[in-house]
């Protein structure tokens, strides 16, 4: 078994661990206690240092295989720690976004929704902290009626976007079967289901889809 393994995860995920905490320390003197919690990756600390412990006992057992075990299987060590990242699959795909996230280190008070909207595999790429912000998406679709076609299709959510001077909200679709099929809609979200509503002016339209395109899709 190459014991880089141990050395690259680790290595991966103690960084982090630490770069979680110079956040909570950056933020900590400027933002109230309940908009601390709210940050999504402060929850999630708890499971990444677990991990990190679970990487130095697998490596000390590695370490000190006897004779006997050196041919012990060593997808039994690999195993371990993909067994407990696919438990904790979720979490660890939201410590990701956090990081890339606009919010992560992010000291204003606003009226966006930040981290009480966040959706798994979310992140806030562009924020003025003042009038616009934008999400993005992976793995987000809606299944939404053509007005055209009066058929039902599958729509990749890619974007949606904040606007708070007009207190409006708008949401970039994709057609999962045809990538040029792509909208810019309003958005009004509900408590049991969301609406959406066709832009009629076309400065507007071209605001938005000039906000869309600065968003990093990645």
């Amino acid at each position: 078994m190459d014991s880089n393994l141990f050395k690259d995860e680790k290595n991966k995920y103690e960084k982090i661990y630490v770069d979680i905490n110079y956040a909570i320390n950056d933020i900590n003197d400027f933002l109230s206690e309940d908009k601390i919690k709210q940050r999504k990756y402060i929850s999630r600390l708890n499971i990444l240092k677990d991990y990190i412990n679970l990487i130095d006992t697998l490596e000390s057992k590695y370490n000190k295989k006897s004779i006997f075990k050196v041919f012990e299987k060593e997808d039994y060590y690999i195993n371990k720690l993909g067994k407990y990242k696919e438990e904790h699959e979720s979490h660890f795909k939201q410590i990701e976004n956090c990081l890339k996230c606009s919010c992560f280190r992010c000291i204003k008070e606003c009226n966006f929704d930040t981290c009480l909207g966040c959706r798994l595999n979310s992140k806030i790429v562009v924020c003025d902290h003042k009038n616009v912000n934008s999400t993005v998406y992976n793995d987000y679709t809606l299944n939404l009626t053509n007005n055209d076609t009066n058929k039902e299709d599958i729509y990749k959510v890619l974007s949606t976007i904040q606007v708070l001077n007009d207190n409006k909200r708008y949401i970039v679709i994709q057609n999962i079967h045809n990538y040029d099929e792509k909208y810019i809609l309003y958005h009004y979200p509900g408590i049991k289901e969301d609406n959406y509503g066709e832009i009629s002016d076309a400065c507007e339209f071209d605001y938005i889809a000039e906000i869309f395109n600065s968003c990093n899709l990645d």
